[in-house]
């Protein structure tokens, strides 16, 4: 899970916000919806924030609020933003840990990962098993991936299909 430490609420110019955001931080005035859009990014996180479902936000030595993300995005500077929604009560994350003490101590570096029951899911290659850390068992991404290449037939039909297939993204 990811832990982000949020300062108080400052101004910053929505032309420079890789967002549009006029605002950052947390402020007791805040509404969830203004916290999340607030807050949801632009973060450095590293290769392990791909694996991860949720997030909380902590200001104040207490967590203001629980995100089950989506996917991650990129912004300008190597930086990410979630994409997801913000946690109410009576899912299981937010009753766990909104309005209690953080789970990790706060440090210079505002981003933290720690590992939580609630990490818990299941392994993508369909197998029916439990993971906490990351989409796959060892292995199960080979497993997986071997099974779609044999939809199509052998690699060699496989890398043929790809490369008539996929679009190239394009910068924005």
């Amino acid at each position: 899970m990811i832990h982000i430490a949020l300062g108080p609420m400052r101004y910053v110019n929505p032309k420079e916000d890789q967002l549009g955001r006029n605002h950052v931080g947390w402020d007791p005035a805040m509404d969830d919806e203004a916290l999340f859009r607030a807050n949801r990014g632009c973060w450095v996180l590293g290769e392990r924030a791909e694996k991860e479902q949720y997030a909380l936000l902590s200001a104040n030595g207490e967590v203001r609020m629980a995100i089950e993300i989506d996917k991650l995005v990129p912004v300008t500077g190597g930086r990410k933003a979630m994409e997801g929604r913000f946690l109410k009560p009576g899912d299981e994350v937010y009753d766990a840990y909104v309005g209690g003490e953080p789970p990790v101590a706060v440090h210079r570096n505002p981003i933290a990962y720690f590992a939580s029951p609630h990490d818990a899911r299941m392994c993508q290659c369909g197998c029916g098993e439990s993971v906490t850390t990351g989409w796959f068992l060892i292995g199960h991404d080979q497993k997986a991936l071997h099974a779609r290449v044999a939809k199509i037939g052998s690699v060699r039909e496989f890398i043929d299909w790809f490369d008539n297939t996929y679009v190239e993204p394009t910068a924005e």
